[in-house]
Order: C-alpha cells, then sequence, then structure tokens
C-alpha cells in the first residue's frame, strides 16, 4: 500500500539524525559535476546547502569525513587536476579525513568504516553526489554495516538518466534515489532544515 515502506514493515527508527551527535559524510563534491559534460542539474544550491551543513557540523563539533571518486589521470574524476578536486565552498580543513574511493559504495575497499567506527557514531548524515549513484550506494553500505544514515535530499543532486523507453528528468531520478533509500536504507529529510539540533536547554533549534 502507498506510504508503507520496508523501513516501517522491520521497526526502524525513522527519526533524522541530530547533526552534531552524528558524523557527516560529504560524498563526491567535485568539480566534475559543476561543469561540462557531467555538470548537474541544481549542483549550486545543493552544494550550498551542504557548505551550510558543514560550516555548522564544524560549529558544533560534529566530526566530517569527505569521500572523492578517484578515475585516474586524465579522467572526469581525476583528483590530481583542477576537474577532479573537491569544490572549494566544502574544501576539507584541519585534520578532517578525505577518503579516496573508486566505485559507488565508499566503504568498498576503502578505511571508510574505520574512521567511521573511530569517530563513534552510529548516525551519518549524508549529503553530496550524485543522489542515484554514490549517495544511494553509500547511504545502502552504511546500512549494511549497522550505520543509520539520513540523506539531505536538498544537499544533493544528480542528472538527468534514459531508461528503456522514455527520458527522465534530473528531478524524476533524484526522486527515485531518494525513495529508495527511505524504503529501506536509511532515512531522508527533504531540507536541511528539518534536521534539529540540541538547544542549550534540551530542546531543539532549526537549521
Amino acid at each position: 500500500m502507498p506510504g508503507t515502506t520496508l523501513r516501517r514493515l522491520n521497526g526502524f527508527d525513522d527519526t533524522p539524525a541530530e547533526l552534531a551527535a552524528s558524523t557527516l559524510l560529504l560524498i563526491d563534491c567535485q568539480n566534475t559535476y559543476t561543469t561540462g559534460v557531467l555538470e548537474l542539474d541544481g549542483w549550486r544550491p545543493a552544494l550550498d546547502v551542504a557548505a551550510r551543513l558543514l560550516e555548522r557540523s564544524r560549529r558544533d563539533g560534529a566530526k566530517v569525513i569527505h569521500v572523492v571518486n578517484d578515475g585516474g589521470d586524465g579522467t572526469l574524476y581525476d583528483i590530481r587536476a583542477d576537474i577532479g578536486r573537491i569544490h572549494p565552498s566544502v574544501a576539507p580543513a584541519g585534520d578532517e579525513p578525505v577518503v579516496v574511493k573508486r566505485v559507488p559504495d565508499a566503504f568498498h575497499g576503502t578505511d571508510l568504516g574505520r574512521l567511521v567506527d573511530e569517530a563513534g557514531n552510529d548516525d551519518l548524515v549524508v549529503a553530496g553526489f550524485m543522489t542515484h549513484m554514490c549517495v544511494a550506494f553509500t547511504a545502502q553500505g552504511a546500512f549494511l554495516r549497522g550505520n543509520r544514515p539520513t540523506v539531505v535530499a536538498d544537499a544533493c543532486a544528480t542528472r538527468p538518466l534514459s531508461a528503456p523507453g522514455t527520458e527522465l528528468d534530473a528531478r524524476q531520478v533524484h526522486l527515485g534515489a531518494l525513495a529508495t533509500v527511505a524504503d529501506l536504507y536509511g532515512v531522508v529529510v527533504p531540507s536541511a532544515a528539518l534536521l534539529a539540533r540540541t538547544a542549550g536547554r534540551g530542546g531543539t533549534v532549526p537549521y
């Protein structure tokens, strides 16, 4: 029936993560997706939201982990060239780790799991690019290893895709990917504004 998710049928908690008590994962916020053949629809507003999440995480003392995809020398994901570098608006600072991956699931074949465990938070806040690819696969990877990801929809973006007999615009692809995550792998919030953070006297204040 509409509205029934596998999460609810399995009794999983659908409460969004609290940023200050979570680890922020910024997935593939690379120049790759801001220009040229892979420029994403809505990358700028999504990156602006991700930058505000990053600023708030730093202010609140939350752990931050950056993830990048490395496709090798001369590719659109060449992390040694400007095209593959993390966008300046969300660039790592201080001792914030950068995990280099080569497949959509950022946990596969990397030390991300160790870093997440060392951060000490079961809850993860996930933002970045592309919604239907590395964001969704990393949320699945987090779920499968026992973490609880919350994907921030307005801090993610993707691109149009072809499907058998039709074309899907970026919004359709984006929403379909988020629906897949929300069905089982994690919590999805439409806006970063719905991530509560602890206030001084035990309440919550909005983003």
